[in-house]
């Protein structure tokens, strides 16, 4: 008898080249510095020097030659520029790696759209068969189904033509299809101080996201509109090639103004369904009013948190959902994430920072079902 005997086991070798493998430590590590290449390639020097990421004949200027060769870096031009930034290569790679540790399952999926609860003729077929009615397109019938009805019916001849083929309305089977919806969503970043106190980095875990989000609205859903509102003391939008370069500053937690210029944008929009997403750690903190700011850092402020709890009953007048990612566990605070979301009828989800991405993911497409059109 013919066998064969292993005695070593040998895993596959990484075959990617020196390029390939420290890009993926330098795309992570300049996630962390947001966008700082002369402080991304320092950190880079030091692993090298702690664990010998390079080899002599390709060192780290060699892959600081090939990032700016390969578009990842580009010299700075701009006004108040200085010293080299990041590419649109480099900021791209950066989103697509966020997208593939974030929402890696992605890849397993068979379908490229959002599916609705609706059925009828729409765009994507699935599993379901029904009876063929009145007004069903001719690339709905499922031909293989109806051939076995029109043999069960009508016997045997009616497919090998003894006595003539026949298939009758009765016959045909149509493949039910699910509706596919656009989606307006802005996403709401809290970079308010607190988002780094405690010894616990959140906004990077938040940037992450956000370039994961934007990656995949881009990618698989073009239609669809994405756009970016950070808030501190203030709120204002930012672009997605802002992400890499965001940072947290000495401020306060403005959720009202974040809300108003969410709300503000989703106003003008066309499409059918519109979404707020919200992630943050803390409480609502500063409000902006005629004569400065309104700030009070000490623990729930019943005038700040009301001014919250009437806009989230505004967006559900206009069918606007909130769905909150609270990052804290402060049990006062999840409090106030409760009552805000129940005012909306939004949903909320207490999450730690290393499942934000999955969560975000699940509720993205959940909330993309809307109505046939």
């Amino acid at each position: 008898m013919l066998g064969y005997q292993f005695h070593e086991l040998r895993p596959d070798r990484d075959k990617r080249t020196p390029f390939e493998r420290l890009l993926e430590l330098f795309t992570e590590v300049v996630t962390h510095t947001s966008g700082d290449v002369e402080e991304a390639m320092d950190w880079m020097r030091t692993l090298d020097e702690q664990h010998g990421l390079t080899e002599p004949d390709y060192t780290l200027d060699d892959f600081y030659e090939d990032l700016k060769a390969k578009g990842f870096l580009r010299e700075a031009t701009g006004p108040g520029e200085g010293g080299v930034r990041l590419g649109s290569r480099g900021e791209q790679h950066m989103r697509k790696r966020a997208l593939d540790q974030i929402f890696g399952n992605l890849k397993k999926g068979t379908q490229g759209r959002h599916r609705t609860k609706d059925r009828g003729q729409g765009d994507e077929p699935n599993e379901d068969r029904r009876a063929y009615r009145f007004g069903d397109k001719l690339d709905q019938v499922d031909f293989s189904a109806s051939l076995r009805n029109a043999q069960i019916n009508h016997g045997i001849g009616a497919l090998s033509g003894r006595g003539g083929f026949r298939m009758t309305e009765d016959d045909l089977v149509v493949e039910d299809r699910e509706f596919r919806s656009t989606t307006s969503t802005v996403l709401m970043i809290d970079i308010s101080h607190s988002m780094i106190l405690y010894g616990e980095d959140r906004i990077t875990p938040a940037k992450k996201v956000a370039m994961a989000l934007a990656e995949l609205v881009m990618v698989k859903y073009p239609k669809d509109t994405l756009d970016i509102v950070v808030f501190g003391d203030d709120a204002w939008e930012i672009s997605v090639a802002d992400l890499p370069y965001l940072q947290v500053g000495p401020f306060h937690t403005n959720t009202v103004a974040g809300l108003e210029r969410a709300m503000d944008i989703l106003r003008r929009k066309k499409t059918p369904n519109r979404q707020i997403f919200m992630v943050t750690d803390g409480k609502p903190s500063c409000l902006k009013e005629a004569d400065g700011y309104y700030k009070n850092s000490f623990g729930l402020d019943p005038y700040i948190t009301g001014k919250c709890h009437n806009l989230a009953r505004q967006c559900r007048k206009l069918g606007i959902p909130i769905t909150t990612f609270m990052i804290a566990t402060d049990p006062a605070l999840q409090r106030f994430v409760s009552d805000f979301t129940e005012a909306n009828n939004g949903r909320a989800f207490f999450t730690g920072l290393q499942g934000l991405g999955d969560t975000i993911f699940a509720d993205f497409e959940r909330n993309r079902r809307g109505p046939a059109r």
